[in-house]
Parts: C-alpha cells; structure tokens; sequence
C-alpha cells in the first residue's frame, strides 16, 4: 500500500484513478488490521501440520522395531506382518547385514543403529533403535574384516535383548571356546551317552613344527596319534578352512600354511563318515536330520547332498537340550554329528542361531523361530512393564506414610501395600505409640538432627489435663 501511495503521489497521475479509490486503500489497511486482531486462530493450518506429526510420533510410539541381521535371501518381514505385541503395538521390522550396521549405544537410553546398504541397486540409509534383535548371522567369519565383535558389544552395552543372547553370541565367536564347554558334558555324562570327538588345540604354529632333533613318535604325539586326521584353521566354520591331512609331510606343509596366519589350529581325528547328523532346537520344537554326500567329498556339507528328516531320540534329544544351556541358555541352536562306517557317533561341533536351515521345510523353522521372536518380545514388553510399576509404586509408598506423623500399629505388612493411615482415636493406642516416637526423636538426636515436631492430638490435651488435675488434687486435696 505504501508503495501504491508513492506511486500515485504524483499529480500527473491521479487523472487515471478512480473516484474513491484512497478511500477504499484506507478500508483495506482496516479491514487488514480487523483480520489481524479477529479471534479466529491464525494457526489453523499450522495446526493440521501439528496434527499430522503428533499421528506421525504416536505411530511409532504404537510400534515395536525389530531388527534382523541377516542376508536378503530371505524377507523376515512377512513372518511378522498383522503381528502385534500384547495386542497394541505392531512390529516393525528392519533387516541388514553386520557388514551394513554400525551404532552408538548409551547406558540409558538404549541403541541408535544406522543401517546403509543397498537394495534392488539403490542405497538406503535408515536411522532407528531397535527393541529386539534376531541374529542370524555369524558375527565372525572367515574373510579378513569380517569380525563384528564390537557390533556385538555396542548391542549389549546397550541392554537390547536378542535371539540368541549377547553373551553367547560372543562366546560363539570362537569354536575351540565352545568346544572347552563340551569337555564339561562329556565328563559329566560319558563318552557313551556324549560322544565327543577327539581333539587337540595349538594357539600357533610353533608346537606343530618339527624340531630338529625331535623323533617321528613326538610328532605323532604333539599331532594325534594316527593318520589321516583334520586340522582346522582358525574359526573354521561352514566347510572353510578345514585340511584332510595324511601323512607328516602334509602335516608340516599345513603348518607353515598356520605360521602366516596367526591363528590357532585345532586338529581332530579324520572320521570315515557314513552321514553326518544335525539334531536341532529351536524354542520347544525339535528335529533331526541326516545329510548323505553323494559327490564322494570327505565333507559332507561341501557339494551334492541328499538330506532326510529322521526320528528324533532320546540320545538326539539329550545331546541338544546339553548344550542349549550353554553361556546362560540358547533358544535357537544345532549339534553337529558324524555317524562314523564304524557304527558310531560323533559330535564335533555346536551351531548358534546363525545355523542354516535343512529339509525341506525350512519355512516351517522360519516361522517357529518368529513365533520364539514374538513370545520374547511379549515378555520382554511384560517384564518392562512390571519394571516401572514396581519402581513407581515403590516411590509412592514412602510419599504416603510420610506425610501422615500419627502413630501406626506394628503388624505383618504385605509387600507393595500401603500402610493405613486411619488415625488412632483411642487413648490406649496413642499411649502405646508414645515411646515409639520417644525413640524416633532420640535417633534424631543421635545423629546430630533436630526432632521433627510431633502434633498433639486432642486426646493427648485431654489426658495431660486430667493427669495434672490428679496430681493437684494429691497435693492440695480435691478441688
């Protein structure tokens, strides 16, 4: 408008404007100024905004973020779709790989995960704090880099719960560290009922050197004592990294194969296998299975393969429920097992939750383990909740008694139930709670603070005025 005036203030210029027109510019900055002030709420728009990001943050806060880190062969997001926790809030699911994970996790407030990848060739990047984590991937492999270790840490640093748990997880980075804990089965149930294969143990190379000097009968000693035998190398896992090895000479040329690595060696003795068993738990449910290689290679998990689903016993079932308590309980897990041409069994290694799934049904293992994923978070959700009904009802309990000073009756209480707060009424019981707060203010004094002010009821007035009255009338006679 201002500017309308300045341009208009010039007298050669006012021929062209219409009758009335100044007077309307007067009408038009009042009618701004009406609108400016009227009642109506300028924020209307604004407050649609607001609307849509309050809906926005009371979706996610009605929502539970699940991650899984597994690879993308297999969408985990469907076996979760129309789930919900207790019924209220819906499970939302992210999926990576550790190698696309990274994290920042705080004592109290949890984990914040960045996941960058790519999917279908273009690159995602999603920032979220996971309440539950399914782990279906070995945390170590084989290649260089591949140790995620810290992921593993920064997840239980931060107090996330897991399939399988944090402290296993970690223990299960290194298989000679599992193997130490079958020893313990085996000598608590025998060879005959645990069938533990032999196996020594070399945290590098130079004990498996051959000195000079040393006999042929030492070799075989510090080796195993027979030929052929398997040396593993490292956290040999899924077929890598392991060595049929036959004679001394190819024992010794594997050793300096060890002296660059840097790693520990296992060596265990070469079973001729007939087929190897896989008895699997996960939650309740259990299966056993038994792969036969038809490819002719030693290992059986390393080319052709025909697997069956067989019986599951009470031998299959003792071995599994074993080792399901390892590192503080495992809810998803596999024993590995050679059924030796000899007739006899041999577990050489337990699985965690990173295990393959065989048969012919894996969707059926697929969704066992999202039902065990679901009960967990259903109780993880529970357990919370009790957590801060506890601790408030805790908090409340003090708040209540303190701001009541009259006397209470000793008696049994209930844990988590207040103390009544009725006041007493009668003389008896006010005298009997007397020393009570007598000791009260003599404790405060021990401690060097002053008594808090006790209030006199009426009935304690009433009962000192007649005890003065007694003893007046003692002194004076009857009044």
């Amino acid at each position: 408008m201002n500017f309308l005036r300045r341009r208009f203030s010039d007298p050669n210029s006012l021929g062209n404007v219409p009758n009335g027109y100044f007077q309307n510019i007067g009408a038009e900055d009042n009618r701004d100024k009406t609108l400016a002030s009227a009642s109506v709420p300028p924020k209307r728009d604004l407050g649609f905004l607001s609307s849509l990001t309050t809906s926005k943050q009371q979706e996610r806060t009605k929502c539970k973020t699940l991650l899984v880190i597994d690879d993308q062969h297999t969408d985990w997001s469907k076996y979760f779709r129309g789930k919900k926790i207790h019924g209220e809030f819906d499970i939302r699911v992210e999926q990576g790989e550790f190698s696309e994970l990274n994290l920042a996790a705080y004592e109290d407030s949890g984990v914040t995960v960045d996941l960058r990848g790519y999917r279908q060739g273009q690159k995602i990047v999603r920032t979220f704090k996971p309440d539950f984590v399914l782990v279906r991937q070995h945390a170590r492999s084989m290649e260089v880099q591949e140790d995620w270790k810290n992921i593993i840490i920064g997840f239980q640093y931060g107090n996330i719960p897991s399939i399988n748990s944090w402290q296993s997880l970690y223990n299960f980075m290194d298989k000679p560290w599992v193997f130490a804990q079958l020893t313990k089965m085996l000598e608590k149930h025998g060879r005959d009922k645990f069938p533990l294969i032999d196996q020594a143990f070399y945290p590098n190379h130079k004990e498996m050197t051959l000195k000079s000097g040393q006999c042929r009968a030492h070799m075989m000693q510090l080796a195993n004592p027979r030929f052929p035998l398997v040396v593993k190398i490292g956290h040999a896992h899924a077929g890598m990294g392991k060595v049929k090895v036959t004679n001394h000479q190819d024992f010794q040329d594997i050793t300096s194969v060890v002296s660059i690595t840097s790693c520990y060696t296992t060596t265990e003795s070469f079973i001729d296998s007939k087929y190897d068993i896989r008895v699997q738990k996960i939650g309740s449910f259990y299966k056993a299975f038994m792969r036969t290689s038809i490819s002719g290679h030693w290992k059986a998990n390393t080319g052709s393969a025909v697997v069956e689903q067989i019986a599951m016993t009470e031998r299959f079932k003792l071995w599994v429920d074993e080792c399901s308590e390892l590192f503080g309980g495992l809810d998803v897990l596999a024993v590995e097992a050679i059924h030796g041409k000899d007739g006899k069994d041999y577990i050489i290694e337990v699985n965690d939750s990173s295990m393959s799934l065989l048969g012919e049904n894996p969707e059926d293992d697929r969704k066992q383990i999202a039902d065990l994923v679901i009960q967990k978070m259903h109780a993880t959700h529970l357990a919370n909740s009790i957590s801060k009904t506890t601790s408030g009802s805790n908090l409340l309990g003090p708040l209540v008694t303190s701001n009541n000073p009259s006397p209470q009756k000793s008696g049994p209480q209930t844990p988590g139930t207040p103390k009544s707060t009725t006041p007493t009424s009668t003389p008896q019981k006010s005298q009997s709670a007397t020393p009570t707060k007598n000791m009260a203010q003599g404790g405060a004094a021990a401690h060097g603070t002053s008594p808090l002010p006790t209030k006199v009821t009426p009935t304690e007035e009433e009962d000192t005025f007649k005890n003065l009255k007694k003893t007046f009338a003692n002194i004076f006679g009857d009044l």
